[in-house]
């Protein structure tokens, strides 16, 4: 057996599936496509999450839209974290051009231009499904997460939350919560105090700067109602494709704040929200986060960690994320070491820094006789990557530089009209349209404090009247004063006092 009969054999007995699967592309050795080494993943692993890393213009967005098709083929809804706003084609039928016939050719797989479902989502003020989540859906806990507070600060936070829900007052939007910062300090300061104890004020000046912060980042249109169902994520088109919902981002890469609590509040909805599933033979749901550093980068520890954990537990409720970035070593290595795919399209050397990234990168995959990893990463080209997975036995697959398969969907952006032709057509965009400020702790609170002044006017007044003398009293003595300078001998002692002047 030469080598390459030895490299097709390892290669099929480590991919080869016996249930439903995706077909990534072929292998490579030294170079060439080798149509017989066909890299094929079965679903029933994607819930154990993924990367997929390379430099800027190595082709992750045609990796992850390869992988978002196949997987709405098969009935399997995706969520894609769209920053740059390069992914949207994937709802329109893509062209074969000259150079996707060749590479179709050389690894023998054929070519279909399609169009899948797409549902387009905001966090902001763009067209399309409105995403929005309550105060009160996130608890105390993840709310004080996202702001970075200490102990001290989350057990105000905490106070607040239970306040509120003992006086079945809503808390909905930033709003709600400033106003109920600004309730425990001033006219319900000794209600507060005497339930929970005191509060300092500096305290509740800081937790209040940390709003201002996330309001100023866009936290003011995500906080509010029509909240979201995660449920709507999980949509299947009357064909049965699995709807791929786009959420566009482009105008948030700076506001790191509200995409990391968008993020967490998503991920922790649908741990909380959905069934175990175990290890169930299809995903319910694939999660690919675009530009994954942005949530790591400004993410404080404690966060982090809640990132962590969220990811370890929630592949077994069906769900899979898969980050995407420049280098692998933007992720943490808590959660590098949980992810089953890999696919790492090519680095650059350009930097000493970038020559110890690479090593530190090929140190990250199995080894392998084919391949010297560290040179082969600086010399892949595009649309061509490293993959290494998990097989239906759970074990590691061999890794293999793979030319990739082309999207059969449009491999460009949606125009201004057919955005728009989608948003009409949407029944999300028509459901989450509306704003709705229904009554909730900012007008309670409202009301409360004019009920409780108009009572400490009426006090006052009350009190003020009682001090007054009575109309028979001052009758009374108008009578008396009357009667005595009336009287003759106040008269007659007037003039004496008058006469006795005149003669001095």
């Amino acid at each position: 057996m030469n080598q390459q009969e030895q490299f097709i054999s390892i290669i099929n007995e480590g991919y080869t599936c016996k249930g439903e699967n995706l077909l990534l592309g072929v292998a490579m050795l030294d170079g060439n496509a080798i149509p017989d080494a066909k890299i094929t993943i079965p679903i029933k692993t994607l819930n154990r999450h993924g990367l997929i890393a390379g430099a800027t213009g190595t082709g992750k967005t045609k990796t992850i839209q390869v992988l978002s098709e196949q997987l709405s083929g098969l009935g399997i809804p995706v969520m894609m974290m769209d920053i740059k706003g390069d992914f949207s084609g994937i709802a329109m039928k893509g062209t074969e051009k000259s150079f996707i016939t060749e590479r179709h050719t050389k690894i023998d797989i054929p070519f279909e231009p399609k169009a899948y479902p797409v549902e387009l989502l905001t966090l902001s003020e763009q067209e399309g499904v409105r995403l929005r989540a309550t105060i009160s859906e996130f608890g105390p806990v993840l709310f004080s997460r996202i702001l970075d507070l200490n102990d001290t600060q989350s057990g105000v936070v905490s106070i607040i939350f239970k306040f509120c829900d003992d006086q079945k007052m809503p808390l909905l939007d930033l709003k709600d919560i400033k106003k109920m910062i600004h309730y425990i300090t001033a006219e319900g300061k000794a209600e507060i105090e005497a339930t929970y104890g005191k509060i300092s004020t500096a305290t509740t000046g800081t937790i209040l700067r940390k709003i201002i912060e996330l309001e100023q980042q866009g936290g003011d249109i995500f906080f509010g109602e029509t909240s979201f169902d995660v449920q709507d994520l999980m949509r299947m088109d009357e064909q049965g494709k699995g709807y791929i919902n786009i959420l566009r981002l482009t105008d948030i890469q700076d506001k790191p704040k509200l995409f990391s609590t968008f993020m967490l509040s998503l991920l922790a909805e649908i741990y909380y929200t959905m069934p175990e599933k175990g290890d169930a033979e299809k995903p319910e749901l694939i999660i690919f986060i675009d530009e994954a550093h942005l949530i790591f980068k400004e993410a404080s520890k404690v966060l982090l960690e809640q990132i962590e954990t969220i990811v370890k537990l929630i592949r077994s409720k069906g769900v899979g994320i898969y980050f995407i970035t420049q280098n692998p070593m933007d992720v943490p290595s808590g959660i590098l070491a949980q992810l089953g795919l890999k696919i790492q399209h090519a680095l650059r050397a350009f930097t000493a820094n970038d020559r110890q990234a690479i090593k530190q990168t090929a140190d990250n995959y199995p080894s392998s006789d084919f391949y010297k990893t560290d040179e082969v990463l600086t010399s892949l080209g595009i649309g061509e990557a490293f993959v290494t997975a998990l097989s239906e036995k759970g074990t590691p697959t061999p890794l293999a530089a793979t030319m990739l398969r082309a999207p059969e969907s449009r491999m460009d952006i949606l125009s201004m009209e057919e955005i728009a032709s989608i948003n009409a057509s949407s029944k999300l965009v028509k459901k989450y349209a509306e704003s709705i400020d229904r009554e909730s702790a900012f007008e309670l609170l409202a009301k409360r404090i004019s009920v409780e002044e108009e009572a400490t006017i009426a006090q006052t007044n009350n009190s003020n009247e009682a001090k007054k003398p009575s109309a028979k009293a001052d009758d009374g003595i108008s009578k008396s004063v009357i009667k005595v300078v009336s009287s003759a001998s106040f008269i007659r002692g007037a003039f004496g006092i008058i006469m006795k002047l005149l003669k001095k």
